[in-house]
This record gives structure tokens, C-alpha cells and sequence, in this order.
């Protein structure tokens, strides 16, 4: 079995909560302040989450940083 990068892995938790809170790529792209390409780059797991990224998501989602 191949081992998942971090960034795949990152990008994939991402996801997860966004689905569970039935969370679209618009709408994390309008609490950022960013374009909806920014959003779905990351999601993809094509470009790293910075660490104040992953701050900024996780506001925007009220997960506990």
C-alpha cells in the first residue's frame, strides 16, 4: 500500500469536514476571501496548505485550532 503524502492527507480532512458540514468549495472560497481555484488547488491536494491556511480554514469551519 502506498503511504497518503501529508498534503493529500491534509487536503482529504478538509474535505471530510467540509462534507460534513455540507460546506461547498464557494462557499470556503467567499469566507477566505479567495478565488474558488485557491480552494480547489488545495483540495486536490496540487498546492500546500500553509500552516495560516490551515488556521484560516479551520476559523472559517469553527474546528478547534
Amino acid at each position: 500500500m502506498m503511504k497518503q503524502s501529508t498534503t493529500t492527507y491534509i487536503a482529504a480532512e478538509v474535505r471530510a469536514e467540509m462534507g460534513r458540514q455540507g460546506l461547498g468549495n464557494t462557499w470556503l472560497a467567499a469566507e477566505l476571501g479567495v478565488s474558488e481555484m485557491w480552494v480547489s488547488r488545495r483540495l486536490r491536494g496540487i498546492t500546500k496548505f500553509s500552516a495560516d491556511d490551515l488556521i484560516r480554514v479551520a476559523e472559517a469551519l469553527s474546528v478547534p485550532t
